[in-house]
């Protein structure tokens, strides 16, 4: 039975994390950024271990399937595989539930490298991809102290999605500022 009112929840929220352990020998992204350092983060894609997270808190936030499921390390196709393919994929799905990104928070927890000299990039190319303005990405680094974990990456995001309004006329907007650029 078809109804006029509009269901959904206003508001939505998604919490994803994700670790991975340092590796010599390959680049070191963190969101969507690559960073020198002496190691990269170890994993099936290219570890970027800021992007898994928000992947997994954009999916969780509209009860889709998680990373893992969508894009299994099991499957060769994913190796080497840039982890912004995943946060598109997220974003689809978010979008095709009728939501967008409100903002995002996230906490980095790693020894090494120090993260604040590239925070407003991470946060910036963050901002990008997930098409908001850069003051809605929250972005902290902690070092983990008494831990045990000097030799990994660990990313905590949660997300706040916000229902649209009307997203067949969003889209006709986004459609027409398209073709003016």
């Amino acid at each position: 039975m078809a109804t006029t009112h509009d269901q959904r929840p206003t508001t939505r929220i998604g919490y994803g994390f994700d670790s991975h352990e340092f590796q010599p020998g390959i680049p070191l992204k963190i969101g969507g950024i690559t960073l020198i350092h002496d190691k990269g983060l170890g994993g099936h894609s290219d570890g970027d271990v800021l992007l898994h997270a928000i992947t997994d808190a954009l999916l969780g936030a509209v009860a889709a399937p998680d990373i893992g499921a969508l894009f299994p390390p099991s499957d060769p196709k994913w190796k080497g595989a840039d982890s912004t393919v995943f946060l598109r994929e997220a974003l689809k799905r978010v979008h095709g539930a009728g939501y967008a990104v409100a903002n995002i928070d996230a906490s980095l927890i790693l020894a090494a490298p120090k993260i604040g000299p590239h925070a407003a990039a991470i946060r910036v190319r963050t901002a990008q991809l997930l098409g908001v303005r850069a003051d809605c990405v929250g972005l902290k680094a902690k070092t983990p102290e008494g831990l045990n974990l000097e030799n990994a990456a660990v990313a905590h995001v949660v997300v706040l999605l916000e229902k649209r309004r009307n997203p067949k006329k969003l889209r006709k907007k986004t459609r027409k500022k398209t073709k003016r650029l």
